[in-house]
């Protein structure tokens, strides 16, 4: 296999790992961050959806508008509540990170227990560990401050809508090219953030503008464009190890650039807890990608 897959991961894994940085050096809101961000990346792609001619946006059916607009505003949920996360007081970037990646495990869960699919036993042993390790990130955080252990709600409610956002389009991105589907999905996100930020008076970036501006067009341009878009590419073309290992390299590389440029370290036991839910999230995303490879041939 080329190697232009595996590369384009690892350029993404780092891409997306600065996104919690870039969020935590501005002063704005979460509602206001999430706006911009996707408002802008909007912007960049939309040159790229006009002149697409493998599924022109005129001719796209409206049942899959709908269905890409209703994935658009399960994004704007999740960077909704995953930002606004990473700005609650006594939240580290580790335990938001982690917790907002965990989605696989949410994913199994429902499956198991509410739509009544049967599980391997890796799979079993990954929801086991990632439910743990999120359990314990949970309970070291509500002994910090019931404001802390909201935080960390807002984040496993925003791994909730990722890992719906995934699921949810993975069949449209079938049959829609990658800068349309990207248009049509972060286009309706950015709205829905508009609606929130403007309908609870936060649309208007706070402290230098101009600082906060050059934050948001980073955001969009690296963690957006460069990392979601540039994965969901790469993703196409790699085995299921590859998938596994690429969903644990955002919460470690957040980590590492934490510790070096905000100087965050979280507390050992909350280190416990995000290895243990990491082991989780490798063991489910593996199991489970695993078994749709060997569904599908």
């Amino acid at each position: 296999m080329a190697r232009g897959p595996y590369a384009a991961i690892a350029a993404a894994i780092v891409a997306v790992s600065l996104s919690s940085i870039l969020i935590r050096w501005s002063e704005s809101d979460a509602f206001t961050i999430a706006f911009y961000r996707l408002g802008f990346a909007t912007l960049i792609l939309l040159p790229y959806a006009a002149i697409d001619r493998t599924t022109p946006l005129r001719h796209i059916a409206r049942r899959d508008v709908v269905l890409m607009a209703g994935i658009g505003v399960v994004l704007a949920a999740h960077f909704a509540l995953w930002i606004t996360s990473l700005k609650t007081a006594g939240v580290t970037v580790a335990s938001s990170v982690v917790l907002v990646t965990s989605h696989p495990v949410m994913v199994a869960l429902v499956s198991h227990f509410l739509l009544k699919e049967r599980v391997s036993g890796l799979t079993a042993a990954g929801i086991a560990l990632g439910f743990s390790g999120v359990v314990a990130i949970a309970f070291v955080d509500l002994g910090v401050s019931t404001t802390t252990l909201g935080g960390d709600l807002a984040a496993l409610g925003g791994g909730v809508m990722a890992g719906i956002y995934f699921l949810a389009g993975r069949r449209l991105r079938q049959r829609i090219s990658l800068p349309v589907y990207a248009f049509v999905v972060y286009g309706t996100a950015a709205f829905a953030l508009f609606v929130l930020a403007a309908g609870t008076g936060r649309i208007a970036p706070t402290g230098d503008l101009r600082k906060e501006f050059l934050l948001f067009g980073a955001m969009a341009i690296i963690p957006q464009l460069g990392g979601h878009t540039l994965y969901n590419w790469s993703l196409r073309f790699v085995t299921a190890p590859v998938v596994s290992v690429s969903l644990v390299g955002e919460p470690i590389g957040s980590s590492l650039l934490a510790w070096l440029l905000l100087n965050e370290v979280p507390s050992n036991l909350v280190a416990l807890g995000a290895l243990l839910a990491l082991a989780g999230i490798f063991l489910t995303a593996y199991s489970t990608a695993g078994a749709a490879s060997e569904t599908s041939t």
